[in-house]
């Protein structure tokens, strides 16, 4: 099988090609517009010339949220979609996209469509991660996300640190979104992110968990799409940087006391879940840094592993201005760099699928 793999993001479209000989053909297009339909019609546009002569048989779309199935992927028809649409109440940020780039696509191309899930990796969640402390009869819980990128790490890391990988490892995935996951015997056992992907720790525009009196007294100020659009696009690094920038690159660069607070306050949170999370384990063997800001900035990942001797993680200074794979000092507990590859376990999951 050729099969094509799809992220569309709030702002991007990734697409990779995986050909029939063993070949992979990766694309980016940033969106070109404030209209985000006409941007992603012509980002799509674009895949299709650059595509050329070659052509998908199966296409694979990536899903922030399932919903309630513990399903990694799922053949889309007319039922899945309609499914899919009642979920955007839960990811309004990202599902519209997603939903967007499947539509187009089944326009596109008329093969089988498969969405896979990044919710699902944390169906293995015990019911203490899962269950939030209110009223059951609400029917909220604890979904986690970036579960296709933990899966991919599961899947790799065995060749990386070897059995030490089946132990407690936390991962870091920190990008624009970002969450960590405690995992053990490859699997997720607790993560940060909560209810939707606005919960967890500070991100590029979302604030991550708040009081619940925050909430409350903001939603006596501003009506429920107001709201919405304050969660999702206006805290954050975006707020504690006094509105300078939502990205991280962007703040490292700056020289300004609100950049410098945005990114201490940021690597302190990522450490509190660094440490919240050892202590639900009981201890952790080894701690995974991946997605943007985890893989390329060595100054983040400094700041964040500076305390961290206490519980057995020191880095080792010129491997992490490198960004090696391994960037732990001798003596330390294994620290490394993951590059995240959503899109291989993409591939795999619709061959799962298929077969």
């Amino acid at each position: 099988m050729s099969i094509l793999t799809i992220n569309c993001g709030s702002s991007s479209l990734k697409a990779s090609l995986f050909l029939t000989d063993g070949g992979r053909r990766n694309f980016r297009y940033e969106h070109i517009s404030d209209d985000k339909t006409h941007s992603l019609q012509q980002a799509f546009n674009n895949l299709l010339d650059d595509l050329g002569p070659d052509k998908p048989t199966l296409v694979g779309h990536r899903f922030v949220h399932g919903g309630d199935i513990t399903d990694a992927a799922r053949s889309i028809d007319d039922i899945e979609r309609a499914r899919l649409n009642n979920l955007i109440h839960l990811a309004p940020l990202h599902l519209p996209s997603n939903l967007l780039g499947l539509d187009l696509c089944r326009k596109l191309f008329k093969v089988p469509q498969i969405a896979c899930f990044d919710t699902a990796f944390h169906a293995s969640m015990p019911a203490l991660a899962k269950r939030l402390p209110i009223p059951d009869e609400f029917g909220l819980r604890r979904f986690g996300f970036h579960g296709i990128n933990y899966a991919y790490i599961a899947k790799t890391l065995p060749d990386i640190i070897g059995d030490t990988a089946y132990q407690k490892v936390i991962v870091a995935h920190l990008g624009s979104g970002a969450s960590l996951c405690l995992m053990e015997n490859l699997k997720s056992i607790d993560t940060t992110m909560g209810y939707t992907p606005a919960g967890g720790i500070t991100m590029g525009t979302r604030s991550g968990d708040l009081d619940p009196g925050v909430m409350v007294e903001l939603a006596k100020r501003y009506n429920p799409e107001q709201l919405s659009d304050i969660v999702f696009h206006k805290m954050g690094l975006l707020a504690l940087s006094d509105g300078e920038s939502a990205e991280m690159q962007d703040l490292l660069a700056s020289q300004s006391e609100h950049a410098k607070f945005a990114i201490e306050y940021f690597c302190q949170q990522v450490r509190g879940a660094i440490g919240a999370l050892a202590a639900k384990a009981g201890g952790v063997d080894a701690l995974v840094f991946s997605a943007g800001i985890g893989e390329y900035s060595a100054e983040i990942r400094q700041k964040i592993c500076a305390p961290l001797a206490f519980i057995g993680f020191s880095l080792n200074m010129e491997q992490n201005q490198a960004n090696t794979t391994q960037i732990a000092q001798a003596g330390s507990k294994p620290i490394v760099i993951v590059p995240a590859d959503e899109e291989i376990m993409i591939r795999d999951l619709c061959v799962r699928v298929i077969e």
